[in-house]
């Protein structure tokens, strides 16, 4: 009997985990995976591929919303992690049959330094609407993958002119949103309803606060129903004390009523009328199946990439500061004005692309 086609994910943060660990979940017979979350703890993974390699702990964790975070990582020692990580690769690349990353271009990067070469890469970010691939990205590009998935047919475009394998078939984070046993809909009791996506990051919980702030500035009696999706790795308990509220089970009670799942993403925003998110890739799926989004900005903030995330949006995801007062009247009114969420969900789904293309991904891994 022959072995199996041994294969390794590389993902930098929770939202390429996610998007790996829903691929791996999928491979048949014959693949045998494991991941290298190159930042964190990986917990995307858990229960479903054993993970490997050294862990990175950037003081940004990897977000580059604000500004100052690159010298930041520096300062506190970042530069430490690539040594540890390209070693890893190098010693890699005997071990196993391919590899695939997925993300943005710094894990190419990182497999082009350690000599890994006919790699499967999964750009789950660049769209088209922003920034096109330097020349120096799609040199090492060509050089390092075999197959390119891209989320945008220009962008594809512009690597198949250089004699680049590269195809776009879908949004592979349209395939991957997590989906459990959590019956929302027999939850619901208000004529609207909210999910919290407020991500997953060192800054979760101060989020929350803001978005359950909001919230409570809304009257009783216009309040919809409040759900909260819990990304990986992030307790209940430090959110219920940020927001001055007490776990109950799976709710959140006190002044506010949150029903509370993980790693059902999908049936709370299906049932949801909008979604109030501070996440990355959650936020992209939520728009992907036809619910607008709010996500706030604090002073900090590097507004150049929201507004360019916004060129790819199209007005579905909507800005607001980190006043709850301001939050909370976008959010009334939005909530207020059915036809208006009815447009930009339709805009939204338009301009994120459906799902299908990760059989496409799985065949190509299933090719010797």
């Amino acid at each position: 009997m022959a072995r199996p086609r041994r294969l390794l994910f590389v993902s930098n943060g929770y939202g390429e985990d996610s998007v790996g660990a829903e691929i791996v979940k999928r491979l048949p017979a014959g693949l045998q995976a494991e991941a290298y979350p190159t930042l964190g703890p990986g917990k995307a993974y858990d229960g479903i591929c054993p993970v490997v390699g050294p862990r990175a702990h950037l003081a940004s964790e990897g977000s580059r919303v604000a500004r100052g975070t690159v010298t930041r990582d520096i300062a506190t020692g970042g530069l430490g992690t690539l040594l540890p990580g390209l070693a890893f690769l190098r010693q890699a690349r005997a071990a196993y049959d391919h590899v695939v990353v997925i993300g943005d271009f710094i894990g190419v990067a990182g497999c082009w330094l350690a000599g890994m070469r006919g790699i499967t890469y999964l750009d789950v970010y660049k769209t088209g609407y922003g920034r096109p691939y330097a020349r120096i990205e799609a040199w090492i590009i060509g050089k390092t993958c075999r197959r390119v998935f891209n989320r945008s047919q220009k962008l594809a475009d512009t690597l198949v002119a250089r004699g680049i394998d590269a195809v776009a078939a879908g949004n592979v984070m349209m395939d991957t949103i997590t989906t459990g046993d959590f019956a929302a809909g027999l939850r619901r009791s208000r004529l609207r309803a909210v999910t919290l996506l407020p991500g997953s990051r060192a800054e979760t919980a101060a989020n929350f606060a803001v978005q359950a702030a909001a919230l409570r500035k809304i009257a009783e009696d216009e309040r919809p129903d409040i759900f909260l999706a819990l990304a990986g790795g992030v307790g209940l308990e430090p959110l219920a004390q940020a927001a001055g509220l007490t776990v109950d089970g799976d709710r959140l009670v006190g002044d506010l009523l949150i029903h509370t799942a993980r790693g059902a993403m999908r049936n709370m925003v299906e049932a949801s009328d909008l979604v109030l998110s501070q996440a990355g890739t959650a936020t992209i799926q939520s728009l992907g199946l036809g619910v607008p989004a709010i996500t706030f900005t604090r002073r900090s903030d590097r507004m150049k990439r929201f507004l360019e995330e916004n060129r790819l949006f199209g007005g579905a995801r909507l800005l607001s500061s980190d006043d709850p007062a301001e939050l909370a009247a976008l959010l009334r009114r939005l909530l207020n004005d059915p036809a208006e969420l009815q447009r930009l969900g339709e805009i939204g789904r338009a301009r994120i692309g459906g799902p299908g293309v990760i059989d496409a991904i799985i065949a190509a891994l299933s090719a010797p």
